[in-house]
């Protein structure tokens, strides 16, 4: 008897995170941007080694909490008014999806066995690809593979020490890179429920 073949609901996993964007044109565009999302990024952990991530990060759907509690940080930052009067509404939107993006493309657009170095350059130029899906304005596409691109901070270079990646320059960049940073802290604990929600 052939066994049936489950389609992941992408959204679905996400669909917390992707409600605190308040723009519809963005959620839209953030919505077909995640269903663009390897399956993989759905079920791996955020890093093979244990080495760079807290607990929670690590095991089957660690990227996941990973980024949800990258996207939380930033709600949370945004919400008091001394961080979050500094952006508009729409640069908020869109910070917010750079970080439910920022590692999408973590293994690659086909799954590989590390973690791919550029994966920041692999996720920006992906939604650059299918900009003409996403409905959004050039400048909107290109501040969103601006804060993807720098998200490493000043982890520029690779293993065999060449420069690879941008560093933040621009407060936009800097902000996406802080929750990435925050979200990767061993001391920083953030409570998952069994569904892998948040539940603080």
């Amino acid at each position: 008897m052939a066994q049936a073949v489950v389609e992941l609901n992408k959204i679905a996993l996400l669909q917390t995170e992707i409600d605190y964007i308040k723009s519809e044109k963005i959620k839209k565009a953030c919505k077909k941007m995640v269903n663009l999302l390897p399956d993989y990024f759905f079920e791996i952990p955020a890093t093979s080694t244990g080495k760079y991530h807290p607990e929670y990060a690590q095991g089957s759907k660690g990227l996941l909490r990973h980024t949800k509690a990258a996207v939380r940080i930033a709600v949370e930052l945004l919400s008091n008014p001394i961080i979050g009067d500094k952006y508009t509404s729409s640069e908020k939107d869109l910070m917010i999806m750079g970080l439910l993006l920022h590692d999408g493309l973590k293994l690659g657009l086909t799954q590989e066995k590390f973690t791919r170095f550029d994966h920041p350059i692999l996720m920006a130029n992906y939604i650059e690809e299918n900009k003409d899906k996403l409905g959004l304005e050039d400048e909107e596409i290109k501040f969103l593979m601006d804060v993807i691109k720098t998200h490493m901070g000043i982890w520029t270079k690779d293993y065999n020490g060449n420069e690879v990646l941008e560093a933040p320059k621009t407060k936009y960049q800097n902000f996406v890179h802080m929750c990435d940073f925050l979200a990767s802290r061993k001391c920083l604990l953030v409570p998952f429920d069994e569904n892998n929600e948040i539940c603080a």
